[in-house]
């Protein structure tokens, strides 16, 4: 059994990593940190895991300890804060996986324009692998550091990279991107936008031209394409808990009837279990509390455009559930075990 640490395990995506840990055959939960509940049993903060870990309790950070009894680590921490944990004895002795952005994008000055942050750790930029797992996967494979997605950058990562790859895409034009998300992706924070009386019945774009998450689909895409692409990327907050939905509106180069499409996807995914290629349209419902990412099309094949639409959960497949298969991939275990 492997030994696994979460480091900052009281927000939604450390939940979220309890529970699939804990029914994961081949490793353990020896350590579970959060500074501000150290002392408090999990189920006291999160009564549904009530008899699932009923005697882990949240710890103090202590970095000698956890060095002696970590092997994989989780690092579940707000943006800026996961830098200051990982050096070189985790890099070098241990699996890290980090589900903030600290990591994400390769470009320093990139990093601190888009998160108004400081980076401490630039050396370790182009150390860690970006765990999109499917397409990744060869680099994923033979790595110990991995900076795990963001759950708006897979949802548009995720369907862009077969038609960037195959050259399909009239990059004259911006991609248009419209998606909309659960609450849960902003965190916990105290904040009245994520009033329920501001959210509930209600719908409202945010960041309409600066979400954080254009930089990292943009490097990434176009290290794997050798393609740059250039977004009009709009979230919006939808009066649910968890889920994303992206509308994804593309310029073909030429005239392509839906079944090449289907054909170009299948080619690319059609092996892939947690990449679902529909013969509908998507939703959110279809995927919430999985790993899957559902993806279906509508094209205007005399306009040459092509929409494509994806819908994920966007604390598993855009947050823990992707992190537990980088883990996987690592260490060789099936990629499904624990997220089914």
């Amino acid at each position: 059994m492997e030994n696994v640490v979460i480091v900052g395990a009281s927000g939604y995506t450390g939940r979220e990593l309890v529970k699939i840990l804990t029914r994961h055959s081949k490793v353990k939960i020896s350590a579970i940190i959060s500074n501000n509940n150290s002392g408090k049993f999990v189920w006291e903060l999160y009564p549904d895991l009530k008899g699932l870990c009923d005697n882990l309790i949240f710890e103090k950070y202590d970095r000698m300890s956890l060095l002696s009894r970590g092997d994989i680590f989780f690092y579940a921490l707000p943006h800026g804060i996961s830098m200051k944990y990982i050096d070189d004895d985790f890099l070098n002795k241990k699996i890290n996986i980090d589900l903030s952005a600290d990591f994400r994008i390769k470009e320093k000055f990139i990093y601190e324009k888009w998160y108004k942050n400081v980076h401490i750790h630039s050396e370790y930029l182009e150390k860690a692998v970006f765990g999109q797992c499917e397409i990744n996967r060869a680099l994923i494979k033979n790595s110990k550091f991995i900076a795990n997605p963001g759950c708006y950058a897979t949802s548009m990562i995720v369907p862009l990279y077969p038609l960037m790859k195959e050259n399909l895409i009239d990059l004259d034009y911006d991609i248009i991107i419209d998606s909309k998300s659960g609450v849960s992706g902003a965190g916990k924070k105290l904040d009245n936008m994520y009033l329920f009386n501001e959210q509930n019945e209600n719908f409202l774009p945010y960041n309409p031209l600066g979400h954080r998450h254009i930089p990292e689909v943009v490097e990434f895409l176009k290290e794997k394409t050798d393609n740059k692409i250039s977004l009009t990327f709009v979230p919006h907050l939808l009066p649910l808990t968890r889920g994303i939905l992206s509308s994804i509106y593309i310029k073909l180069k030429e005239k392509i009837s839906l079944d090449k499409i289907k054909e170009i996807y299948n080619q690319y995914y059609g092996n892939e279990f947690f990449i679902r290629l529909l013969d509908k349209l998507p939703s959110i419902k279809g995927v919430a509390y999985t790993n899957f990412c559902d993806i279906g099309f509508a094209c205007n094949e005399d306009a040459k455009i092509l929409v494509v639409f994806c819908a994920i959960d966007n604390l598993l497949k855009g947050a823990s559930g992707q992190a537990v298969q980088n883990m996987n991939i690592i260490l060789g275990f099936d990629e499904k075990e624990g997220l089914i």
